[in-house]
């Protein structure tokens, strides 16, 4: 074990620009609430890194395989584990993963990554699982998502028929299969040219697996997405990349992440979209009266325990 400084600091969170592998022991075992991870894909990508990612397949699970140990060792009894990739790796890195922790849930996020491919299925999802450090998750919280409706007209797109007045009034349960994560493609949001995660996928990851003062792990920090959204939600954290430049950038002026997670958790946590609503009444398409609505920014609201 090493002792290393910080290459940046916050009151929330430190910043390592470094390999994980050398920062990774300096973390204490059991001291972590969500371990999350977006490595490189050995896609053969160039990084401002230069690191290599082209590695033989076998080569390429070894390496993954050693940096997902010490993410077991420093979680909590009760803490999560994320792990970002292609199906294709995952399903070997799950398997590895099974034999330490506990599986939760392969959850599928609907977005597009590459061009179509001859010979094969489009591919258009990529995987995250889900683990615990024992048999369940000390901290688990899902978001609602507000019932799907038609972008034009705000009309429900599924007809729930007599159960409207069963459902809960901040939304609808989160499955394992995620359909509204955009990628990040408007220049406003990206910022590198790499691909970058969606500010909206690590703000429903960190509030699904922690509380405030909860500490989250990534040792592939890429662009911040992880510290960002962990220093809005006011999480503690840790970071570790080789090259943080873009990450430092970000962290040292928040106010578009802020304003863009602000808009994000106006569309969570709810029955219904204010857009949706919107568009409803504009097409003369009242709500039925059966629906129960409440605002679900009040910690007071009964249906926060409504199943």
């Amino acid at each position: 074990m090493v002792t290393m400084n910080p290459i940046y600091e916050t009151e929330l969170g430190k910043l390592y620009q470094t390999d994980c592998l050398k920062a990774l022991p300096n973390v204490p075992s059991n001291t972590v609430d969500l371990a999350f991870a977006d490595p490189p894909f050995n896609l053969g990508k160039r990084y401002s890194s230069g690191i290599d990612d082209s590695l033989d397949e076998s080569r390429y699970i070894e390496w993954c395989e050693s940096w997902l140990s010490e993410m077991v060792r420093v979680l909590k009894p009760g803490g999560a584990l994320m792990h970002w990739n292609l199906p294709k790796w995952n399903l070997a890195l799950g398997g590895f993963l099974s034999r330490n922790l506990t599986f939760r849930n392969w959850i599928t996020v609907d977005i597009k990554y590459s061009l179509p491919i001859s010979g094969r299925l489009y591919p258009s999802h990529y995987s995250l699982l889900y683990f615990v450090k024992g048999p369940k998750p000390a901290i688990f919280h899902p978001d609602r998502l507000p019932i799907s409706c038609c972008r034009h007209c705000g009309g429900e797109i599924k007809d729930y028929g007599g159960y409207k007045s069963k459902m809960n009034p901040l939304g609808v349960n989160l499955s394992d299969v995620w359909t509204d994560i955009p990628p990040v493609r408007h220049q406003k949001y990206k910022r590198r040219d790499a691909n970058a995660l969606p500010l909206k996928l690590m703000d429903r990851i960190i509030s699904m697996c922690t509380d405030e003062e909860s500490i989250v792990l990534d040792p592939f920090g890429g662009s911040g997405t992880t510290y960002v959204a962990a220093e809005l939600l006011g999480r503690k954290w840790i970071g570790m990349e080789l090259d943080c430049s873009t990450a430092v950038s970000r962290l040292d002026n928040l106010d578009e992440d802020r304003e863009h997670l602000a808009k994000i958790h106006l569309n969570k946590n709810k029955l219904f979209t204010e857009a949706d609503l919107i568009r409803r009444k504009k097409n003369n398409k009242p709500l039925s009266k059966n629906y129960t609505l409440f605002d679900s920014h009040d910690d007071n609201c009964p249906a926060r325990d409504r199943d």
